[in-house]
């Protein structure tokens, strides 16, 4: 058995059964091992980017990692965008990087690179597989690290893949679990809610479940407490029966304005709350003045006890939560915006979706609407790193073939993985994809204005860098020839037709819608 195949059999052994590939020459011998190791789903993508997108989508649906397959330092390179986002949303994931074969590699050949300084910034564990009789025990110890949230990225290079690993694969690791939260905690948790001050809990993490949501909705009325989750949550629970949530507001001066009454913030599995970017007489810190926050769970401690925990202590077992109604709207007329999108989305909406959203400023005009739509969950873009829109719904739909996957898409977003179209075709995926084609970088439009430069309104130079029009991208034809089935809409009417049309068939579709911006 070579080390590769060693490393294969280590990766299933530990029920990690996908592996998200863009092969190179270092990397041949691991793709030879795929047709002598069974148990391996390998899906190609064409470009880095993708792959770790999807790797990221599969993990936050699966509750597992998926392995990624890249080739050297510049193929990691292109992938860091969707692994920072992975980092951010503390999604697990096992990146194989292949490199030039250990005594190669002092004759400093092209593609030679520092891959470990590449991977240190977005990954929680880094290491080098030194010979084959290591590869099995390496890949076993980034499958520990990884865990339930990390970012393990292991290198392989070429002689220790091709070469016999006598000792073989490595059978399953014992990963840890979440971490148990100090009763000290809960009980200053309890003592703040009792406080008589005005108190705010908010919820973050790798997932708000329906039973998360629904807890915390308990735990907020039996305290007299507001309820509210992150502004990106990586996987959240919405529509009809799950509990009524505020979410934090992405702008800096919107989410300031919602916070300035709160005087003790209880963190369960988010962050301290701050603004996304710096700019001028905004404060970087949201929180007000004065107002105490207590980190209650990081995101790889226990929530589901700590929540049970304050449920007992608050004796709010039995409270009725707020949930959200099912309100399905009737579906728009006339001239399409995005606003009227949502309606039709969340009026044909199949029960038990996944929504990945990535519709930027599109998102703000249809977020009310699928809060009240079938029970979904949601895909957010953790990291903020756009591009993650379409590679992490190819993932969602590897991991739940079953479950039909939409995803809200902004013009300018896609075009930075487009090719992920590419391996929803090939892989049949179930994704009905929406483009949101305003053709302009309008969230970048809304970041100049509120960054204050050249007094908010940008010169001609400055206006051409923003709008992506000129020549317009025909999505259409891009989905076309990338073997999806795609189609335009104008209007109320044919987007209604075209996305029943879409969520009711089987397979890969695009809709290019065409709307206005939000603002402006």
């Amino acid at each position: 058995m070579n080390g590769a195949e060693s490393l294969l059999n280590t990766l299933i052994n530990n029920d990690i059964t996908v592996c998200f590939t863009n092969p190179g020459t270092s990397e041949m011998h691991f793709v030879a091992a795929l047709d002598e190791v069974e148990g391996m789903r390998c899906v190609l993508c064409l470009f880095e980017g993708v792959l770790s997108g999807a790797a990221d989508g599969y993990a936050r649906m699966a509750r597992k990692p998926a392995s990624t397959l890249l080739h050297l330092g510049p193929g990691l390179g292109n992938a860091l965008a969707n692994i920072h986002n992975a980092k951010k949303g503390h999604v697990p994931m096992v990146n194989i990087v292949g490199d030039h074969a250990t005594y190669h590699l002092q004759y400093d050949a092209p593609l030679t690179a520092d891959i470990e300084g590449i991977a240190r910034p977005v990954s929680d564990w880094v290491h080098t597989a030194r010979s084959p009789r290591d590869i099995a025990r390496d890949t076993a110890e980034a499958i520990r690290q990884a865990g339930i949230g990390r970012v393990a990225t292991l290198m392989l290079p070429a002689d220790v893949s091709w070469g016999d690993n006598p000792d073989g694969p490595e059978g399953a690791v014992a990963v840890a679990p979440p971490a148990v939260v100090p009763s000290k905690r809960v009980d200053e948790a309890i003592a703040r809610l009792r406080s008589g001050q005005n108190c705010m809990l908010m919820i973050g993490g790798r997932e708000i479940d329906t039973q998360r949501g629904l807890m915390l909705s308990r735990i907020g009325k039996a305290a007299g407490a507001r309820v509210c989750a992150d502004v990106f949550p990586t996987r959240m629970a919405r529509g009809a029966g799950t509990a009524a949530l505020e979410r934090l507001p992405y702008l800096a001066e919107m989410a300031i304005d919602s916070l300035k009454d709160i005087d003790q913030l209880l963190l369960i599995g988010a962050p301290s709350p701050v603004s996304f970017f710096a700019y001028p007489n905004v404060p970087s810190t949201l929180s007000p003045p004065g107002c105490e926050e207590l980190l209650l769970a990081g995101p790889d401690d226990d929530i589901d006890q700590v929540l049970e925990d304050l449920l007992e202590r608050l004796d709010a077992v039995d409270v009725e939560p707020d949930v959200n109604p099912l309100t399905l709207p009737e579906l728009p007329a006339g001239d399409l915006d995005a606003a009227k999108a949502g309606l039709t989305i969340a009026h044909f909406l199949p029960e038990n979706a996944i929504v990945v959203d990535e519709a930027n400023t599109s998102g703000l005009a249809f977020a009310p609407a699928l809060a009240a739509a079938q029970m979904h969950d949601c895909l957010n873009l953790t990291g903020g790193s756009i591009g993650f829109g379409l590679p992490v719904a190819v993932g969602a739909a590897v991991a739940c073939p079953e479950r039909k996957v939409v995803c809200l898409e902004a013009d300018g977003s896609a075009m930075y993985t487009i090719q992920a179209l590419w391996t929803m075709a090939r892989e049949n995926l179930d994704i009905t994809v929406v483009i949101f084609n305003n053709r302009k970088y309008a969230i970048l439009e809304l970041e100049f204005s509120r960054t204050g430069a050249r007094g908010g309104k940008p010169g001609p130079k400055a206006a051409s860098t923003l709008a992506i029009g000129s020549p317009d991208m025909d999505f259409v034809a891009i989905a076309q020839g990338l073997g999806v089935q795609a189609c335009r809409a104008t209007t109320c009417e044919e987007f209604n037709r075209q996305f029943e049309e879409a969520v009711q068939a089987k397979g890969p579709r695009l809709i290019d819608a065409i709307v206005p911006t939000v603002f402006g």
